[in-house]
């Protein structure tokens, strides 16, 4: 009534209270009652705020982007945002008398392109696609430290790139070549995975013929140890029979030194038998040889005596008649013979 207003302000909204040039109260959450016609009210909201952006930018090598995220900020210094932007409100004190407030994001907004487009246009598609973490970074980093958001008493609280996407042409464009690529890189696996294959084959033959060569060289070595075995063996024997056939031509030797001694010995006896029986000769020569007889028969047995009467008789036969030769006489000498 009568000009008089109520206003109340929530608690995050930063309220200036002008009057004819000069500030009469500020602060958050204010209430107070206030004169609309002399009276001029300025509302800051204080609360943070989430503001998407999507926007096309263009590459170095002419390719087109896009690039979605999203960032957060605050009105750090209310008195710089009231300096630099209409947050006035109408008389009722319900609504903005300007399209600073609305637009406030749309600013942010624009500081980031800003940046990011610095980013971009002096990077190819490629590297752009694959730099999405660092753009992201630089992002954030740009924006804390934006000298025209400062100015305006902004902060940002936090920014992120959500995604960088190319037109659906290139985007077909760059999955065929990343599925060739793929089919490249598993082409070059089946090949490696081959070539491995192969190469371990061959690692394996080769160490079963380096096994098979270190067992012929041993069987060899084994071979050539039984020839000399065989060698030294052979050599022995033939060392251990010319030892033998040297005792043999010596015992032979002796026994034949032996047999010429004895032969030499027995003609010596027979020389002396010869010699002995000579003497004899002649002693006999000179003996009657009735006295011979009767010195031979005196050592004669019975049988033999009888044997050279047989043998008189026999000689004088034409001498004699008859010969009676009785029983006991036979039976005497058969007795003393069978005795």
């Amino acid at each position: 009534m009568l000009g008089f207003q109520y206003f109340k302000a929530d608690p995050t909204v930063h309220v200036i209270q002008t009057s004819s040039g000069q500030i009469k109260r500020q602060g958050k959450g204010l209430s107070f009652f206030y004169y609309a016609p002399k009276t001029s009210l300025t509302a800051i909201p204080m609360s943070a705020k989430d503001v998407p952006f999507i926007f096309n930018l263009q590459t170095a090598d002419y390719q087109h982007l896009r690039v979605q995220g999203q960032l957060s900020y605050r009105a750090a210094d209310p008195q710089k945002l009231a300096d630099m932007l209409n947050f006035t409100l109408n008389e009722n004190g319900k609504e903005y008398i300007s399209e600073d407030p609305t637009t406030l994001g749309d600013r942010v907004v624009r500081v980031a392109q800003g940046v990011i487009q610095e980013e971009i246009q002096t990077t190819t598609l490629r590297q752009a696609l694959t730099r999405l973490k660092e753009l992201d970074t630089r992002l954030k980093t740009a924006l804390i430290s934006s000298t025209p958001l400062q100015q305006l008493g902004i902060t940002v609280i936090d920014a992120m790139l959500v995604a960088l996407t190319p037109t659906p042409e290139t985007a077909k464009a760059l999955e065929a070549e990343a599925r060739e690529s793929i089919l490249k890189d598993a082409d070059d696996a089946i090949y490696d995975r081959r070539k491995s294959a192969v190469e371990q084959e061959r690692t394996i033959k080769e160490a079963e013929l380096q096994t098979e060569m270190t067992i012929n060289n041993k069987q060899q070595e084994i071979a050539e140890a039984e020839l000399d075995n065989q060698r030294t063996l052979t050599r022995k024997r033939a060392e251990s029979r010319a030892e033998q056939m040297a005792a043999d031509i010596s015992a032979e030797e002796t026994r034949k030194a032996l047999v010429e001694l004895a032969q030499t010995n027995k003609k010596i006896e027979a020389d002396a038998e010869a010699y002995a029986i000579e003497i004899r000769a002649k002693a006999a020569s000179s003996v009657p040889v009735e006295y011979v007889k009767a010195m031979a028969m005196a050592s004669m047995d019975p049988q033999q005596l009888f044997a050279v009467a047989m043998d008189n008789f026999a000689v004088n036969a034409n001498k004699i008649g008859s010969l009676h030769i009785g029983p006991d006489t036979l039976n005497s000498l058969l007795k003393d013979y069978n005795g």
